[in-house]
């Protein structure tokens, strides 16, 4: 990476407090020189001696915020505003132009929208599949089923969380692991390691062949439906496994087991009934399959083949997905270092859900490096913090929270996974980048999957201390990644990570 004075300076908030963060070492030295000096300083004495809220609070502090003109200003315009709108950042919108020098050579179109659901990473996953697929095709418009690869993912988090209640069953329910499983137990969203299994065992196909439903677009009833039956199919299991030990002594835990899974699978016909039911039967991976479809020449064409098939014929090119990992900034861990989470998955006993901890740096070189080589790329992030859904825009200085309030907005990074601020909420793809003069990123061209009316007809721009602070992975295939971390990647060993830490967040 270029030197760090080549990019313009950033005065935003939360790149302020970045700034100003301390390390650890200086922290200390800070709270000994306060130790050290605490005789000499007059210790004030609280308004409300018990530690309740008193009106002696309320009336102090109304009595300094009254006095000061711009916050009675802001007391004006805010009582009847939207606090987003009224405090965007004029310059930021100005500043945050959707322009960029280096992008993908082709456009893939139309812009998805996932509608009423949390499907998020298969629309990026198959955003990105979708370049190759229509640039060996010559097509001008196309999409790939985000419904086939949703309805494998349910039905398979369904089987995962049932064999957990198996695993589980000695466990109390009150126990923080089955608790947590139980809580999040058929997420619409997913990490890069569960859509490479799905994409593996299932493939994909056109929309075409296997469209969207109303349930595929709306998930919430049907998730709603199916997480009451699977706790009552879990707590079935769980009285089984008592029942079987307690009256049969004698059976093996190999013939325990056996009988536990035979008893899942009848549990399982009901999911799959209700599922089958909502969202339609989908094919097979190994089902023949026959697409019709126009290039954009207006030339008919027609496929004939598998998932499978249609999987590794078209929507692979250079790169494979099973080739690729994630890098991922997580300043709360060490750099350098293969992690995984506890209990984490969609497919029993596939690939579990691993990352790659770096240098936020390293994530952005690994983005300008896919770019430049035509490669799209998937990347997490929180997509909710400073940003803005109509404008298309995420940086950190879109919004004058720190200039109208008279706060500072002092979290880090690591403060907010820390604290449960933040976490990867959102999945998407940078197709384009804005370089300085020097090669650095200014600004990143991201693809959305919220429809043409959001953004800049469905595009949003990324500001690159935007990246430094919300984003938390990139996902790179291990040709174009630095070899170090590949090492680390395939020979690491793994640090996990426990069920609820923010990296076991679905994007």
């Amino acid at each position: 990476m270029g030197a760090a004075n080549s990019k313009p300076a950033d005065s935003s908030p939360v790149a302020q407090i970045a700034q100003r963060a301390m390390s650890g070492d200086e922290k200390r030295a800070m709270v000994e020189d306060i130790v050290s000096s605490m005789s000499s300083v007059r210790l004030h004495e609280p308004t409300s001696t018990d530690g309740s809220l008193s009106f002696g609070n309320i009336d102090s502090w109304e009595a300094e915020v009254s006095s000061q003109p711009k916050l009675q200003l802001a007391r004006t315009i805010l009582n009847h505003s939207n606090i987003r709108e009224a405090l965007m950042s004029r310059e930021a919108k100005i500043v945050d132009a959707h322009v960029f020098n280096t992008e993908l050579d082709f456009k893939t179109d139309p812009i998805t929208n996932q509608k009423s659901s949390g499907r998020c990473w298969l629309f990026a996953t198959t955003n990105v599949l979708r370049y190759n697929v229509m640039k060996k095709l010559n097509l001008e418009e196309f999409q790939l089923s985000q419904s086939y690869l949703f309805f494998w993912d349910k039905l398979n988090k369904s089987n995962y969380y049932l064999e957990q209640a198996i695993q589980l069953a000695d466990k109390p329910l009150d126990d923080r692991v089955v608790y947590e499983l139980s809580s999040g137990l058929i997420s619409d969203g997913g990490q890069w390691d569960m859509v490479v299994n799905l994409l593996e065992n299932y493939g994909v196909v056109p929309q075409s062949l296997y469209p969207e439903s109303l349930h595929s677009s709306l998930s919430s009833p049907l998730n709603s439906l199916l997480k009451t039956k699977l706790r009552e199919h879990a707590l079935i299991l769980r009285d089984l496994s008592s029942s079987l030990r307690a009256s049969s002594p004698h059976l093996s835990e190999d013939a325990i087991l056996r009988t536990l899974r035979a008893k899942k699978e009848d549990l399982m016909k009901e999911v799959y009934t209700v599922m089958s039911a909502v969202l339609g039967v989908p094919p097979k991976p190994d089902q023949k399959l026959v697409w019709d479809y126009y290039d954009k020449d207006g030339k008919a064409g027609t496929w004939e083949g598998t998932a499978r098939e249609f999987y590794k014929t078209f929507a692979i090119d250079k790169y494979s997905p099973s080739d690729s990992f994630s890098l991922i900034n997580d300043p709360r861990n060490e750099y350098g270092k293969l992690y995984t989470v506890d209990k984490l998955g969609n497919i029993w006993g596939a690939r579990p859900v691993l990352y790659v901890n770096t240098q936020i740096e390293n994530l952005k070189a690994a983005v300008v490096k896919m770019v430049k080589a035509g490669q799209p790329v998937f990347f997490g992030c929180d997509v909710g913090q400073f940003s803005d859904k109509t404008a298309g825009i995420m940086d950190t200085a879109l919004y004058e929270y720190e200039t109208t309030f008279d706060i500072t907005l002092g979290l880090s990074k690591a403060d907010r996974l820390r604290t449960n601020e933040s976490s990867m909420t959102h999945a998407m793809v940078i197709s384009g980048v804005h370089l300085d003069s020097s090669g650095e990123p200014i600004r990143y061209k991201v693809e959305n999957s919220w429809g043409e009316d959001a953004g800049n007809k469905g595009y949003f721009v990324m500001t690159d201390a935007w990246f430094d602070q919300f984003v938390y992975q990139v996902v790179v295939p291990k040709a174009l990644a630095p070899k170090e971390l590949v090492k680390v990647f395939e020979t690491g060993e793994k640090h996990v990570l426990p069920l609820w830490d923010p990296m076991g967040s679905l994007a």
